[in-house]
This record gives structure tokens, sequence and C-alpha cells, in this order.
């Protein structure tokens, strides 16, 4: 025998808040709520306290839009312009500086402590390119692994000798910016491009 189980439906009654609505962007044309407005013209000239359909009236015989700018003064602040045409020219604003916005990056390169000098070479090459590009660029040691590659790299300093060569070799192109502690697992230097 099979059971149905009966739910009772339940409605949610919403309410709209003003306070609580997106920012969808300033208020345009008949969405401007106060009676009166000082008005700007599309020129820039300021053309004093008016009703806001007299402006508004304006703004149509212009061809025009009435965009609020700044509602928090007393009266609101409108001003008549081409409300299309400005938020395309806002959002090719806001794409060029992302465009032009470079963000440096934290590269990292690891090493192992006896390093073949060809191999460095290879390394040091995709330093150099992160450096080029204004990265910078964290060497960084694997001196973990196994106790007897440990000690061996403990008592020669190879870590430490790596270091110097990698520095040798950076010269001029780059600054050291910081290098880890030596009883750390991994050691490292952070590299920044030459200023």
């Amino acid at each position: 025998m099979s059971t149905y189980n009966y739910k009772k439906e339940t409605t949610i009654k919403t309410t709209f808040n003003r306070n609580n609505r997106r920012d969808l962007g300033p208020r345009i044309n008949n969405k401007i709520l106060a009676k009166n407005i000082q008005v700007i013209s599309e020129t820039g000239v300021n053309l004093g306290v008016m009703p806001t359909a007299q402006a508004l009236q304006m703004a149509i015989d212009a061809d025009m839009d009435l965009v609020e700018i700044n509602a928090n003064n007393i009266p609101p602040i409108a001003k008549i312009m081409n409300y299309g045409k400005y938020k395309y020219e806002q959002k090719k604003k806001i794409s060029e500086a992302r465009k032009n916005q470079k963000t440096n990056e934290l590269k990292e390169v690891w090493i192992k402590p006896f390093i073949e000098e060809n191999d460095l070479k290879i390394k040091m090459k995709k330093v150099f390119e992160f450096l080029n590009e204004g990265d910078k660029v964290k060497i960084s040691v694997m001196t973990k692994g196994s106790k007897r590659v440990l000690a061996i790299g403990a008592r020669s300093g190879a870590t430490t000798n790596l270091f110097e060569r990698v520095i040798q070799i950076i010269g001029d192109k780059g600054t050291i910016e910081s290098k880890s502690k030596p009883d750390e697992r991994t050691r490292s230097i952070i590299i920044a491009p030459a200023k």
C-alpha cells in the first residue's frame, strides 16, 4: 500500500522597499522622484532650480535625456545629456583602464640544489623572461628529500653557493627583494625587475 505525503503549500508575501533596490545606475527621465531639481545643460551651464517636469520637457525638446547626477544634494542635481552615449563612453573608459593596468604577479621557479650548469641556464632564461614582463620571481631551492642528500647539501653549502651563482647571473637585471631564513626546509629568494 502506497502512502502520499500531503504538504501544505505556503506563500511568501514580498514587499518592495526602495532602500533595498539594486543600484542600476542614476535615475533618468521619468524615474526622477524629486519635484524640483537643479539643472545643468548639455554644455555644462547651470540653468538653476526648476520643476522636474519643466527640465524633462527641455531634455525632450533637445532630443536628450535628463539624468540625475547627485541625488543626495538638496535639491538633486540633474544634467541634460545623451545617456546612451554617456554609458558607452564610461564603459569604454573602464575597458581602457583595465587594458592599461598591468598586474604584476609573483612567478616561481624551482631549482634542485645540485643542478647542472646547462639546466641552470635554462631556468635562468625563464627567470629573465618573467623579469622582462615586469613580474617578480621567487627562486626556490628544494632542500627537502632523503636525509643523506640534506646532510651532503648542508655540509657543502650547496644552496648558499647556488644562490650566489644565481645572483651573479642576474647581475643588474634584477634586485633581490628578500631571502628566506637559513633554517627553513625550502630556501628561496625573491627578485624584482630592475628599475
